[in-house]
């Protein structure tokens, strides 16, 4: 169930708040989803994602990549829930995943949740276009080769066969771990053929965060862009999540600490147990 309050730039608590949703004009509000214990959880907007980023970073000390592997373990254990290891030995893609990773931390999660994939038992690939000289991303990919995570070398998807459509029907699930909160329109190079080949395969696509092409705030662009069967919203989701209309919803990355989450009204979910992730 949905709920509508004003949009404000700064982070404050709304619950009390009752409108008539029939005189409102939603597409000026943030949404916010009611959860089955009546709390409500908070989607974010560009600024608040990265001003939350920041503070775990400079106030409690995080470092990048102790949150991406955070992050990307949590994507691999959503996965595996909603995906879970097929027991059928003679269909080689029964258990193939394709990661599909850009550059920046969104493409970091990406590395890492192949990684864990493959320590589950999947047998993911790494689409990898666009590669940076930074040492964490390179430490990733190295850890990745090491483990025989294969790595589409030297090569574009579309290079691959003539028909994109059928290759990427190889493939159980495609990780869209592409572009992250920070993308500004429009898509543009070496991302463009990729993501449309993610628009138009019926592969489930499992997106990392952000569908790659969409607004973190606005959604889908116009031409409805990719349509993810899975979303995986991590620390927080952010306000394009109120556009997903797929089957898994999850909230990942369990490492928000209290004095934060209260800071910015994010009123996350409780956790089951020792669970990395919970159903949105």
């Amino acid at each position: 169930m949905l709920q509508f309050v004003p949009y404000t730039l700064k982070s404050r608590s709304v619950e009390g708040i009752k409108v008539c949703r029939s005189v409102i004009d939603k597409s000026s509000f943030v949404p916010l989803a009611r959860r089955k214990y009546n709390r409500m959880v908070k989607y974010l907007n560009q600024s608040e994602a990265i001003n939350v980023d920041k503070d775990l970073f400079e106030k409690y000390k995080f470092s990048v990549d102790q949150l991406m592997e955070l992050a990307g373990q949590s994507c691999a254990v959503a996965i595996a829930k909603s995906y879970p290891l097929s027991s059928d030995s003679e269909d080689a893609s029964s258990n193939r995943v394709l990661v599909c990773c850009g550059p920046g931390n969104n493409g970091g999660d990406g590395l890492v949740c192949a990684r864990h994939l493959k320590l589950f038992g999947y047998s993911p690939e790494i689409y990898y276009p666009k590669r940076t000289n930074n040492e964490l991303y390179q430490r990733l990919l190295h850890q990745c080769i090491e483990n025989d995570v294969l790595v589409l070398e030297n090569q574009r998807i579309e290079e691959a066969t003539a028909n994109s459509t059928v290759f990427l029907h190889k493939y159980v699930v495609v990780v869209d771990a592409l572009l992250g909160f920070s993308f500004r329109p429009p898509v543009r190079e070496p991302f463009v053929h990729i993501i449309d080949m993610l628009k138009s395969t019926s592969v489930p696509i499992c997106s990392v965060d952000i569908p790659s092409g969409w607004d973190v705030e606005r959604g889908p662009p116009e031409d409805g862009g990719i349509k993810p069967q899975m979303l995986i919203s991590l620390t927080a989701p952010k306000m394009c999540a109120s556009k997903f209309d797929g089957k898994f919803h999850y909230l990942g990355g369990r490492f928000v600490p209290e004095k934060l989450e209260s800071q910015y009204n994010l009123n996350l979910p409780k956790y089951v147990g020792t669970d990395f992730v919970v159903r949105l």
